[in-house]
């Protein structure tokens, strides 16, 4: 098999490392940024490829469904965060997407913290992001521009149809609930690209505005149109975490 290598201005503990999964070596190197790197003792800050499953449990979608808000609900994020990993190994986790719907007459509302497991969560370079729900949403989580990468390791600004794409749809509050009242920022549940608005985070914690360095709670969307996610510095892009 060809040997593709692939590099990300990382370091772990100022040595480089190296790590090789699925006929690909990687140079992984973390550090940087505007975000302190995740400080946990119940988790390693890096771990090798070969271990009994694949080491990617968190990633950024490299593309949008380019349907703007419609994702096809929770099941269609979800769906397309699994086929999004299998395509690149690492289909031998449950994956979801970190989303939230807001509550209808007939559905409850659903918490993205509250679908994705309880870590620890690495991402496809084996560098941690969160060893805990509660670090995860705290100031030590690792979630920045250097290490919220796609399902392929690539960095996520310059993806899509915006030079600068930096907002991920998550309609939750910083905290990874959902949003109370009648204001639809979830477009419909996830399932309208013309009606209501995404509450969105980013993923380099860079902007301008009160939220702007929040990861997943930064602004709301001008709507739920293709166009509208992308006026703002969108693609529709969303974040997959592994339950397992």
């Amino acid at each position: 098999m060809r040997m593709i290598v692939r590099r990300l201005g990382m370091t772990v503990m100022g040595v480089p490392l190296v790590l090789a999964a699925c006929g690909r070596t990687k140079d992984v190197r973390t550090g940087g940024g505007n975000v302190p790197a995740p400080v946990t003792k119940s988790a390693p800050q890096a771990i090798q490829m070969g271990g009994a499953k694949s080491v990617t449990r968190f990633f950024v979608t490299s593309k949008g469904l380019g349907r703007g808000g419609d994702l096809g609900g929770l099941a269609g994020a979800d769906g397309y965060c699994q086929a999004l990993a299998t395509a690149e190994g690492a289909g031998d986790h449950t994956w979801r997407a970190y989303l939230s719907t807001m509550a209808t007459r007939t559905e409850p509302a659903v918490n993205a913290r509250d679908r994705i497991g309880s870590g620890p969560w690495y991402n496809s370079g084996g560098v941690l992001i969160a060893a805990t729900i509660a670090q995860l949403h705290g100031t030590e989580s690792g979630i920045n521009k250097e290490n919220a990468v796609t399902e392929r390791l690539d960095p996520v600004n310059g993806l899509g149809d915006t030079p600068n794409v930096h907002d991920m749809l998550t309609g939750s509050r910083p905290d990874g609930t959902a949003f109370n009242g009648n204001d639809d920022l979830t477009c419909g549940n996830w399932t309208s690209s013309s009606q209501g608005r995404a509450q969105v985070g980013h993923h380099d914690r860079m902007g301008q505005g009160e939220g702007a360095s929040s990861w997943n709670s930064a602004h709301v969307s001008r709507g739920c149109s293709q166009q509208n996610l992308q006026s703002t510095g969108g693609a529709g892009l969303f974040y997959c975490f592994a339950v397992d």
